[in-house]
């Protein structure tokens, strides 16, 4: 499953100034509501309304090799949540890896971004 990303640094700076943020010991979830979604969707070949993803890690965390082994543990967990559909969709969600992010495997990145988004209130009820 691809994931349409956030690739414009203005989303990226709104997300972490006024949306809602869930830190756990390896990452740092931000969620804000998607005004583009809408606009988004229609140009959609389903029409459905997605969540747009963005995934940082700074180079605090290691070099490009580790930094982008990072960036793929943290796409695997987010994939496994994805796959249940349980999730809110319309949002801007930016995740940004800490320190002990590249030692941790993606089922317990996964872990940690379902206890993320359950105290976001993400998941559909």
């Amino acid at each position: 499953m691809k994931f349409r990303a956030i690739k414009e640094n203005h989303l990226f700076g709104k997300a972490y100034s006024k949306g809602k943020r869930a830190v756990t010991s390896a990452l740092a979830v931000y969620v804000l509501p998607d005004y583009a979604s809408k606009r988004l969707a229609r140009s959609d070949t389903r029409g459905q309304i997605k969540n747009r993803y963005g995934i940082t890690v700074s180079t605090k965390v290691g070099g490009a090799v580790i930094r982008s082994r990072c960036r793929r543990i943290i796409r695997e967990g987010l994939r496994m949540i994805e796959n249940r559909g349980c999730l809110k969709q319309g949002f801007l969600v930016v995740i940004a890896a800490r320190s002990t992010a590249p030692k941790r495997k993606s089922t317990e990145i996964g872990r940690e971004l379902d206890d993320a988004f359950r105290r976001l209130n993400m998941y559909k009820q």
